[in-house]
């Protein structure tokens, strides 16, 4: 006997959901096929609440997401729960599904990238783009861009003291002046600093930017130093400016303020934004917090810390953490390490558009190497870390409330 619901619950609370990743893809599926959906925050771990039909019952079958099957009755009653003003819970309805695109190489790295990964596992579509496309305006067609780990202050990831030597960064490096010189650019810090540029009209002109890793630190890096050049023989072929610290503008920047650069060009680090060397965290004690927010006044940062916990696992990164003191005081810090003083996640807003950094490289490979083999989502199928990537992916299909003023 066919059950009679009205709608489809995806639970996303410890217990019930046994795939919490896949489920935004399901989410995502749903919104791309104009079914209307809601965003039910802090309702079970942030569940969503989607129209009973048989196509979406099937996804769910073919995709291992539990589902419940709930009565108008029922789901009335969810929404008479959170709407209560006692509860700090909120209905956002999901209006359409964003345009998702990933700012990634198009060759091989030695590396991969948890955005990439994610999207692939939940079945979420996405385009790769990178300089040419960034640098000729394409970023328009798309509402959601992502930056993979990357390099934009022209210094090679900083890769130089170790791997020097190695064929993978002698053809990066090739490859980068090559792309350079083809796109009417001397330098390649000149280039990339055009694409963090374009990278920021984006953003400015209203579309939401995601980055982790060095693409976070580097991105800002770039910006602050436009005009000054900040880069060593071995990365363009001449002297860096004499007292080039001095000439750092950080009104330029989206998230950081008053930071050192990093001036040796063998360590493996661009400034003193990231937290790396100075973790005094044991691995199995290293986690960070997600701060709790009012999901009927502050609907933005609770939906970007939707989880079935507060408590994530922290994990390295070529930048792995933010030093809490140098993150400007207009940026929400909606994740930290208290006990080391570190931001891990963090939000801001830029012209009409958002952004939010992300430290780390990858939420369940705890020091993820050079060379290292991808993770195999299917082992992490309710990976908090990962979790928050996805509210990203999901938080632009939101309809826009206006504001109060």
């Amino acid at each position: 006997m066919q059950l009679k619901a009205n709608f489809i619950l995806l639970p996303m609370d410890e217990s019930t959901q046994q795939n919490h990743l896949k489920a935004y893809g399901i989410t995502y599926w749903a919104l791309n096929n104009d079914y209307k959906t809601s965003w039910l925050l802090n309702y079970r771990g942030g569940s969503f609440l989607l129209p009973d039909v048989a196509e979406i019952r099937k996804e769910c079958q073919i995709r291992g997401v539990s589902f419940e099957l709930l009565t108008d009755g029922q789901a009335n009653q969810i929404l008479e729960e959170i709407s209560s003003p006692s509860q700090n819970m909120e209905a956002v309805v999901l209006e359409k599904a964003p345009k998702i695109a990933v700012y990634t190489p198009k060759g091989k790295k030695p590396w991969d990238d948890a955005v990439t990964l994610v999207l692939t596992y939940a079945e979420i579509p996405f385009t790769a783009v990178y300089d040419e496309e960034v640098l000729s305006d394409q970023l328009l067609l798309y509402d959601w861009l992502h930056l993979h780990h990357e390099d934009f202050s022209g210094q090679y990831g900083k890769f130089f003291g170790a791997y020097k030597n190695a064929p993978w960064y002698i053809e990066q490096k090739r490859e980068a002046e090559e792309l350079a010189t083809k796109l009417g650019f001397s330098k390649v810090s000149d280039e990339k600093l055009a694409v963090a540029k374009k990278i920021r009209d984006f953003v400015i002109g209203g579309g939401f930017m995601f980055a982790m890793c060095s693409a976070t630190d580097s991105f800002d890096i770039a910006l602050s130093a436009e005009g000054v050049d900040i880069c060593e023989p071995m990365f363009d072929s001449d002297e860096s400016e004499p007292n080039y610290q001095s000439k750092i503008d950080y009104s330029k920047t989206f998230a950081f303020k008053d930071f050192t650069l990093e001036r040796r060009p063998t360590i493996y680090e661009f400034s003193d934004i990231d937290m790396t060397s100075r973790r005094k965290v044991m691995m199995e004690k290293d986690y960070f917090t997600l701060m709790e927010y009012s999901a009927k006044w502050d609907p933005i940062p609770s939906m970007l810390c939707q989880n079935h916990t507060q408590l994530v696992k922290g994990f390295m990164g070529q930048t792995t953490a933010f030093d809490s003191q140098l993150v400007k005081s207009n940026v929400l810090v909606m994740g930290e390490n208290l006990y080391n003083g570190e931001a891990r996640y963090i939000h801001g807003t830029k012209g009409k558009g958002m952004f939010t950094f992300f430290g780390g490289h990858d939420p369940e490979d705890y020091q993820h190497l050079v060379g290292d083999s991808p993770t195999v989502l299917d082992l992490h199928p309710n990976s908090p870390g990962y979790r928050l990537i996805l509210n990203n992916v999901l938080f632009p299909a939101a309809k826009k409330k206006k504001q109060k003023t």
